[in-house]
């Protein structure tokens, strides 16, 4: 979407905020002998609370109210009896649902005991994404934000999950244009100011190909590579963008 009137402001910087409680609050469950199925009960506790949805359930019929990602996991980890054990390197991707609008951001948190490996790669993901926003500026064409965090992640020696991307939206998950995270010289889609948007690096140590699990849902590297994401959602300005899902917006 792209935001025409306060009312959009509004509602937009309201789920955003619901987003962010989310995230905080799961985030602060995840450690060791906790599943995966009792941190989605944490989220679902906070929507029912702030009186919102999880889009995803809502739109696409997924089983759970957040998408959780562990270690190989790349996206769209389906909640669970899969416990998070020391060293695990977990991905949890909100996106909400209120009174007609929509935000969605997403984290990797690395547990203690983690490698250098996976603390490198969470770190690059969150740099590939700041990466990705310092471009990202009304009259730059979209492809530039995949340019940026296809660089830096190569800079940082891993390699960008392919076939998965950041996109429009707002009013639904998935809205135009689609972002990216390499470069396509044939996507000619340009940022116009008031877009709102996701950026998200979906990064893997290696390899850079995906298979779909059994559920139908999770989405993990083919070679059993670490695998990490970052997410937030902005709207584009003639300068830096406001990043809705951060703390300070």
């Amino acid at each position: 979407m792209s935001i025409e009137s306060p009312t959009d402001w509004i509602g937009l910087r309201e789920v955003a905020r619901i987003v962010r409680r989310v995230l905080d609050d799961v985030a602060a469950h995840v450690h060791p002998g906790v599943t995966t199925a009792d941190l989605d009960r944490v989220a679902a506790r906070v929507l029912v609370e702030e009186c919102a949805r999880s889009a995803p359930a809502v739109t696409y019929g997924f089983p759970g109210n957040v998408l959780i990602s562990i270690n190989e996991e790349v996206v769209h980890g389906v909640p669970g009896r899969r416990k998070i054990v020391r060293g695990d390197l977990v991905s949890i991707d909100v996106t909400v649902e209120k009174a007609g609008f929509v935000a969605d951001a997403a984290r990797t948190i690395v547990l203690d005991g983690a490698s250098d490996l996976a603390r490198r790669l969470a770190a690059c993901a969150e740099s590939a994404l700041e990466a990705g926003l310092a471009v990202a500026r009304a009259g730059t064409l979209v492809n530039e934000i995949g340019r940026a965090v296809d660089t830096e992640v190569r800079r940082c020696g891993f390699v960008v999950v392919r076939g998965l991307s950041g996109h429009g939206v707002g009013r639904t998950i998935h809205e135009w244009p689609d972002v990216p995270n390499e470069y396509n010289a044939r996507q000619r889609d340009m940022l116009t100011e008031g877009l709102v948007l996701t950026i998200e690096p979906m990064i893997c140590a290696s390899g850079g190909r995906t298979v779909v699990g059994k559920d139908g849902w999770t989405v993990r590297t083919r070679d059993g590579s670490l695998a990490a994401h970052a997410e937030h959602t902005l709207v584009i300005t003639k300068d830096r963008p406001v990043i809705l899902t951060a703390n300070a917006a």
